[in-house]
């Protein structure tokens, strides 16, 4: 190969590679599009911003989070998700129950710390209550995802019942839920909405598949369906745990919070300076994780090891710009539009019109989320294109609108937020007995990936900022921000269950529909058969008592009566065989279909 056909062929590479990068970009800019317009209305018509720095930091903030996340999204398709792929596949040559269970639970803690949703959210609460360490918490998250997620690989091996399994985790939730202080009832359902995301979610899948065909009793990739969910109930329980032990640490007297301030961190340098370390710290491990599985086990060529190693880089720089934007101008704009809509100069119905809003966007930022579109992947190649990932998404985003509307009324009446979440999970609990079992699994996985990045950057502070107006307007005992503001990816994680499940009920109706005329046919087709062959039975006996009469010189009129006779017997013994055989067949397809 000469120098002028490497040259050509690396710029050929170079082009696919920015022609993707355009496409995705395309697809990150046309899913925000309503978020955008919603900015546009809010803070260029309703209540325009007051200086033009805040503009500069709203558009800026804009351009980074789409560009960052489009870079960050290629980046993930050349590394972070074929690094999840080789090491899910490669566990299962380790064998041993116990190292898959040991790695399951190292994976899924290393893949949770890396999720740029859960950043944000550390960071968030961090600014609210500053007592909770942004690393600590981000760890302590990370510890439930990884014990859930080994518990989870153990449940496939040893085919327990995952709708039991369920029901018994959730009991055990809202039982200690009544010893959690409130401030870190919402947060903790929120963080384990943020736990779930872009990196994690690959991650576990393609262990839950690995183990699920090769070593679940069954051998069916549906039992890898429910383990991103299994894996959310993990977070909740550690955060409420470290809730527990901070209220005796403090006399049951938390410190006071801190105002909600987004945008006034710094300058665009200084963000970006401060965001390096978090990112290359969250993206590391997963790098020194998959060295050895590189070195021993998984051992990809050379060239396509070099890839992934840049594709590891583009990552890191996708998710430097997504999260700085974020801090400088994206968070800042939800608050805002959040406080805009209880303005005291307003009239009272004015700030009814954030449950419309908060539809709109909910729904909206669904449809965007790289976890959502992963998992709809998943189930149209299980189901083998009878669910169309379309289906599944345009569930989720109805779904999830109607969370987010949820979350506005609980904020604006300062309702406990137990009073929405205990009827919604015991709801979904009650629907898991009527739901086949794949939909189970995934209306749980369902919502654990809702939850992604763009709801913690935009959604989150939106009910911040409308919580910490409605404490500052508030006449009577106002809720604290951190019990008020928190939620809203709790409410996203618990509404696509219904949702879901809901999908999977009618799905199921209509298969037992489909199969009953399936059966109708068949039992036509074999009627038709039965007549043909009367038939055709028929004229052959006709024929040769004819060559009998003319042998034997037989009268023709009494061998009439006698073949009218023998015809009617013969009938009357080949339909009887017919709706035996009927009878059978429609029997054993009945029989199958129960099977399976």
């Amino acid at each position: 190969m000469n120098k002028l056909e490497l040259k050509n062929i690396i710029s050929a590479k170079l082009k696919n590679k920015f022609s993707i990068f355009i496409t995705t970009l395309k697809e990150v800019f046309i899913s925000s599009l309503p978020l955008a317009i919603i900015m546009i209305i809010v803070c260029g018509f309703i209540a325009p911003l007051e200086t033009k720095t805040d503009y500069i930091k709203l558009i800026v903030g804009y351009i980074s989070v789409v560009l960052g996340q489009a870079i960050f999204l290629d980046g993930l398709n050349i590394s972070i998700l074929p690094i999840g792929k080789l090491i899910g596949g490669s566990l299962i040559k380790l064998k041993k129950a116990s190292f898959i269970i040991f790695f399951g639970l190292i994976f899924g803690l290393l893949a949770t710390v890396a999720e740029p949703a859960l950043t944000v959210l550390a960071k968030q609460t961090n600014m609210i209550m500053p007592i909770i360490n942004e690393t600590l918490f981000i760890w302590i998250m990370g510890i439930g995802i990884g014990v859930m997620v080994g518990f989870s690989l153990f449940r496939i091996m040893k085919d327990i019942n995952i709708k039991l399994v369920f029901a018994v985790l959730y009991v055990i939730t809202f039982i200690i839920v009544i010893f959690v202080p409130e401030e870190f009832i919402a947060l903790a359902f929120d963080g384990s909405g943020a736990t779930t995301g872009d990196i994690s979610v690959p991650f576990i899948l393609a262990m839950g598949m690995g183990v699920s065909v090769t070593m679940s009793k069954h051998k069916s990739s549906d039992d890898s369906f429910g383990i991103i969910g299994l894996a959310s109930v993990g977070p909740i329980l550690s955060l409420f745990i470290y809730g527990i032990i901070l209220n005796i640490k403090y006399h049951g007297v938390l410190p006071a919070e801190q105002p909600y301030t987004p945008g006034t961190v710094g300058t665009l340098s200084e963000i970006i300076t401060n965001n390096l370390l978090g990112v290359f710290l969250v993206l590391i491990p997963v790098i020194i994780v998959f060295l050895p599985f590189q070195l021993f086990l998984i051992k990809q060529p050379k060239k396509e090891f070099i890839t992934i190693l840049l594709g590891t880089v583009v990552v890191f720089v996708g998710l430097l710009i997504f999260l700085s934007g974020i801090d400088y101008g994206f968070a800042f704009a939800g608050k805002y539009i959040g406080e805009v809509f209880l303005d005291p100069s307003r009239p009272e119905w004015f700030k009814w019109l954030l449950l419309i809003v908060g539809y709109i966007l909910g729904a909206a930022i669904t449809l965007s989320e790289p976890a959502v579109t992963v998992l709809g992947e998943q189930l149209e190649e299980i189901t083998n294109g009878h669910i169309k990932k379309w289906t599944i998404r345009i569930t989720l985003a109805i779904g999830i609108g109607f969370a987010s509307l949820l979350a506005m009324v609980k904020i604006l009446t300062e309702i406990d937020i137990l009073w929405f979440l205990v009827p919604l999970y015991a709801i979904a609990i009650i629907m898991m007995f009527f739901t086949p079992e794949l939909f189970v699994g995934l209306a749980f996985d369902s919502g654990g990936v809702s939850g992604g990045a763009l709801t913690s950057a935009f959604l989150t502070p939106l009910t911040l900022g409308v919580a910490q107006a409605v404490a500052a307007t508030s006449k009577h005992g106002r809720q604290s921000i951190l019990v008020n503001g928190f939620g809203i990816i709790a409410f996203i994680s618990v509404t696509p269950l219904i949702a879901v499940q809901f999908l999977g009920i009618v799905y199921n109706i209509m298969v037992k529909k489909a199969n009953k005329a399936l059966e109708e046919a068949e039992r036509i087709d074999l009627e038709e058969l039965a007549l043909l062959s009367v038939g055709e039975s028929d004229l052959n006996e006709h024929e040769q008592e004819n060559e009998i009469c003319e042998k034997n010189n037989s009268p023709q009129a009494g061998m009439n009566d006698l073949i009218d006779k023998m015809k009617d017997e013969i009938i009357d013994d080949i339909n009887d065989n017919m709706n035996d055989v009927i009878k059978e067949v429609v029997k054993s397809d009945t029989k199958g279909e129960l099977n399976e």
